[in-house]
């Protein structure tokens, strides 16, 4: 397997990362990324604009996205690569998953006001790109930005996660229904950074088969999230359900992402990436 640097997971202002599209590609290009996509969450307007940047700095671009899935009662992401990005069901299931957002982010703010922390919905706004995708991470941005917090690590632990006063549970896309809408377009789903989900042995062998059975094809072994341990156990975790192996830094923003584009280690040589299974894929 040739040595590639494809980075296949980030985000733009469509979504909650901080940088314009335009801006993304360049700094990719910038940092030696020969293959590229942006994976913006539960949208793909960003990807005309993506595809169209990547060209003009000499990349190589697939089509991405990442699709939020309620899964064991979890939020589990599944990364689409190389799909047709006008394909009319993969439109609409985006765009009943965005659908939720709103009410969510209403229910966010109820709660930070209740301990003291008012306005957050407004002020989250002023962080967003796109409303239809106002998340957590927008009003992080505001309490960090507001002094509550110093960072929005701080404020995801003491406010956004399960049993703190921001936090609301929101019931997202089937595992099935994205598996299905990215591979009827013609793409590949992924298992975005499979480390991050606090699951049971039991509950991640159940979402790895399941995965596979409704037509999943990869999983995300080195990512901004992994340890070298944890790319070390998912490109075993790859090898032993027949998947194919991402790599993606998973950037938002360069004040708050560990791992910039394209800096990430290489994947291992004895895994198949999944840009050789993409190949008639590749802009």
């Amino acid at each position: 397997m040739p040595i590639l640097n494809a980075d296949l997971h980030c985000h733009s202002v469509v979504s909650d990362g901080t940088l314009e599209p335009e801006v993304l590609a360049a700094r990719a290009a910038a940092n030696g990324v020969e293959l590229w996509a942006l994976t913006d969450h539960d949208e793909i307007g960003g990807q005309l604009r993506a595809a169209e940047a990547a060209r003009s700095y000499g990349m190589k671009y697939l089509t991405g996205t990442e699709i939020s899935v309620t899964f064991a009662g979890e939020t589990v992401h599944i990364v689409g690569l190389g799909f047709d990005a006008g394909d009319p069901q993969m439109l609409r299931g985006l765009e009943q998953t965005r659908g939720g957002r709103g009410p969510r982010a209403h229910e966010i703010a109820a709660g930070l006001a209740q301990v003291g922390i008012k306005d957050a919905y407004q002020g989250a706004l002023r962080y967003v790109g796109n409303p239809e995708l106002i998340s957590r991470t927008h009003f992080a941005r505001f309490l960090v930005e507001s002094g509550v917090c110093r960072d929005t690590s701080e404020v995801f632990r003491r406010y956004l996660t399960e049993g703190k006063p921001g936090y609301v549970p929101h019931r997202w896309a089937s595992l099935k229904h994205a598996v299905a809408w990215i591979s009827d377009a013609g793409g590949m789903a992924v298992i975005a950074h499979p480390a991050r989900y606090k699951f049971t042995a039991n509950e991640e062998y159940a979402l790895f088969t399941e995965f596979k059975a409704h037509g999943g094809r990869g999983v995300e072994v080195v990512t901004g999230s992994h340890s070298a341990a944890e790319a070390l156990r998912y490109g075993e975790a790859a090898r032993e359900y027949g998947l194919a192996a991402s790599r993606g830094s998973d950037f938002h923003s360069p004040d708050e992402s560990h791992t910039d584009l394209g800096q990430l280690p290489y994947l291992p040589g004895t895994l198949t990436p999944v840009w050789e299974l993409l190949a008639d894929r590749i802009q």
